[in-house]
């Protein structure tokens, strides 16, 4: 599938070890608003403007378990809520999201059907669960001197940031 929006979920094992937890709120204001400036104010993926999110992303080696962030990219909440599908179905248990909206998103940017949809998604679980068996090492990659320039020199474990 050539997808131009897909789910990322991040492992179980990895939930909250991100740089807006890590660094302080003003330094991650100003990342997360050079990264909007960067996209001229629009999502990077389906050029929606107004509220706008700043997603990390990653690259998982699989064999050695390093999580390493390799940039940001600005998202619509919608597209934001795709890539973190697991959390949206969360919020829509709540009410807070509605998930057919969601899901909608997804086959709207990407031009395709429910079965698309739902096969991506399934994908996208199965190597989660699989992920999440392990213990992922958390690496900032080139914001590294900015995590440590924040006083923190290492990634929390997902344990010391919840």
């Amino acid at each position: 599938m050539n997808l131009r929006l897909v789910i990322e979920l991040v492992p179980s094992t990895s939930w909250y070890a991100n740089m807006r937890k890590v660094l302080p709120r003003k330094v991650w204001d100003n990342i997360r608003k050079s990264v909007y400036a960067e996209y001229g104010h629009r999502c990077g993926i389906c050029g929606a403007t107004g509220r706008l999110e700043c997603h990390e992303r990653w690259e998982y080696d699989d064999e050695k378990h390093i999580q390493t962030l390799r940039g940001f990219i600005a998202l619509c909440p919608l597209c934001h809520r795709v890539k973190h599908i697991g959390l949206a179905g969360i919020h829509a248990a709540k009410g807070i999201v509605d998930y057919e909206k969601v899901a909608q998103h997804f086959m709207n940017v990407n031009r395709c059907d429910r079965d698309t949809f739902e096969q991506h998604k399934k994908q996208a679980f199965a190597q989660w669960r699989q992920r999440s068996r392990y213990q992922w090492q958390i690496d900032f990659g080139p914001y590294q001197s900015i995590v440590e320039g924040a006083g923190s020199s290492k990634a929390p474990r997902p344990s010391e940031s919840m």
